[in-house]
């Protein structure tokens, strides 16, 4: 029997469990799997806080595509377009040779989302990301460079959702760490942080970015960012040394999939299977995927990508298979935000959490789902290495250990046209 092709695009969470739920399809001979991606590596986001923070090293959280998938083919390259009628993928590849036709029988887009840079004049140049190719060591180098040569200018974070405020902390971290006594400043369009979240959640979350002294700007949007500098909607303009943009995302566009239904933010619309059309499926970020209970969207982030890719996955097998596909009938779990080691802000099923349960908790979770046990092992040893450097130095006689957890919060005069601390 000639195998069924399915070309799964993007190398996120969406691509890589699915692809295990198609293991043993592909092992059995009836399914051959192709990877399209631009990044030759797998990025976990989950512990992006903590790289950020100088708790992990960034390599922890890259695994090579053909690693984790061996039994697919993995091709490092840009989707130049895709032909549903002839139901092929053109891609370019990463090292310069000629662009790959590649055909398909069920097409998986799993290509995520990047943030809205063109949104905000000035961001694409003079700003970071996170999500596309190499941004992130970017700025993880731009750090560096801030934490050797110190400065007054703050590191301005753009939006007030759990991504922004998780890393506006963790920035604030690295900062402590390296002894580097410079400002963090979180912009925020809303009149509070977290929308959405419980309000216990979002009291934790204000208290710990007032321990760390993150400067928060509430009710106001940048509007523009230039070269050392961000211009707000208030008619202020404050000197930055960085702008990180964390202000939403939206879905990697494909061309050939226009005529496809897309809702306000240009993600794909899905069927409770995941489905698009007969032969193109979509999940993650990529995807409006309603939730099975409230109807509304689902959030975009790891959780959700991981448990869809499996479904996705699965159905794939039943179709295959001559069965119908499945609804996806899982319902969340919480969501949690990590502001160093023992430190939290975290819901369970809408119990709320702080401190160390919400801290261990998030943890299990994101070493439960790491793509490679090693790496996973390499977490522990890297957090356990604060844990150790704090109870030798308590037991140490004498007078009070200098470590990066106490060094004094560094707090900016406060005016009225320039930024003012959270609460």
């Amino acid at each position: 029997m000639t195998p069924r092709r399915i070309v799964l695009l993007g190398g996120g969470y969406v691509s890589l469990f699915a692809y295990r739920a198609l293991r043993p399809a592909i092992r059995s001979g009836s399914v051959q799997v192709t990877v399209l991606s631009a990044d030759s590596h797998h990025n976990f986001h989950g512990f992006t806080g903590e790289v950020v923070a100088g708790l992990l090293p960034y390599r922890l959280t890259r695994a090579p595509l053909a690693t984790l998938m061996p039994l697919a083919d993995v091709v490092h390259g840009t989707v130049r377009r895709v032909d549903r009628p002839a139901q092929t993928a053109v891609v370019a590849p990463a090292d310069g040779t000629p662009d790959q036709l590649v055909g398909y029988d069920q097409l998986v887009v799993g290509t995520g989302g990047r943030e809205p840079l063109a949104a905000i004049p000035g961001l694409a140049t003079y700003g970071y990301s996170l999500r596309a190719p190499g941004e992130f060591h970017r700025f993880l180098r731009r750090l560096d460079d801030l934490v050797r040569t110190g400065g007054n200018e703050p590191v301005v974070i753009v939006g007030g959702g759990s991504a922004g405020v998780e890393l506006a902390a963790a920035v604030a971290g690295r900062f402590r760490r390296g002894r580097a006594e410079m400002p963090v400043m979180l912009v925020h369009s809303g009149a509070g942080l977290l929308p959405g979240s419980p309000p216990r959640m979002g009291a934790a979350t204000r208290r710990e970015l007032a321990r760390l002294g993150v400067l928060v700007r509430l009710n106001v949007r940048v509007r523009r960012v230039g070269e050392s500098a961000v211009e707000l909607s208030d008619g202020s303009r404050v000197a930055a040394a960085a702008v990180l943009a964390t202000h939403g995302q939206r879905p990697v566009g494909i061309p050939g999939l226009a005529d496809l239904v897309h809702d306000e933010r240009g993600r794909l619309v899905v069927d409770p299977t995941f489905r698009v059309a007969d032969t193109i499926w979509a999940a993650g970020d990529a995807a409006r995927v309603a939730h099975p209970v409230t109807g509304r969207p689902v959030p975009a982030n790891a959780l959700w990508a991981i448990k869809a890719g499996s479904h996705l996955g699965r159905n794939l097998r039943r179709v295959i298979g001559g069965r119908n596909a499945g609804r996806f009938r899982y319902r969340g779990l919480g969501q949690a935000m990590a502001f160093g080691v023992g430190r939290s802000a975290a819901e369970l099923y809408g119990v709320p959490l702080s401190g160390w349960a919400g801290w261990l908790l998030r943890l299990a979770f994101f070493l439960r789902f790491m793509p490679l046990r090693r790496q996973a092992l390499g977490v522990l040893a890297a957090l356990a290495r604060p844990a150790v450097v704090r109870n030798t130095a308590s037991r140490s006689a004498g007078r009070r250990q200098d470590l990066p957890g106490d060094v004094p919060t560094v707090r900016l005069p406060v005016t009225a046209d320039s930024w003012v601390p959270a609460t």
